[in-house]
């Protein structure tokens, strides 16, 4: 189980990399972010393949795109100098929260 959620989180890193290139390609006119961008969805993807088997699909795409909409907000902030409410700030921390209860009694059902 322990290699299933080493390419969960594999996915979520190249799915936030992915994401974080998307402003740099300025609207895939930049050839090389606009490649590396491709590559880094591609691997989210072939990654999440081995954890589907595992792990049911909802469990999977809640904890994939909890995770990285948090990363995301916090790398937009320090590259990118975006700013979020405290509002969406603690948004932010309650999604966390709910993917870890999710993965945590998930994991206890099996």
């Amino acid at each position: 189980m322990l290699k299933t959620y080493l390419f969960l989180v594999g996915a979520i890193i190249c799915e936030v990399c992915g994401t974080m290139l998307l402003p740099v390609t300025q609207n895939f006119t930049k050839l090389i972010p606009t490649i590396f961008l491709s590559i880094f969805y591609l691997s989210a993807f072939y990654l999440l393949t081995f954890v589907v088997d595992k792990i049911p699909i909802a469990i999977v795409y809640g904890t994939w795109s909890g995770l990285g909409i948090f990363t995301i907000a916090i790398l937009g902030y320090i590259f990118f100098k975006q700013s979020l409410s405290w509002q969406a700030i603690i948004g932010m921390f309650l999604i966390v929260i709910g993917v870890t209860l999710v993965n945590i009694y998930y994991s206890k059902t099996i």
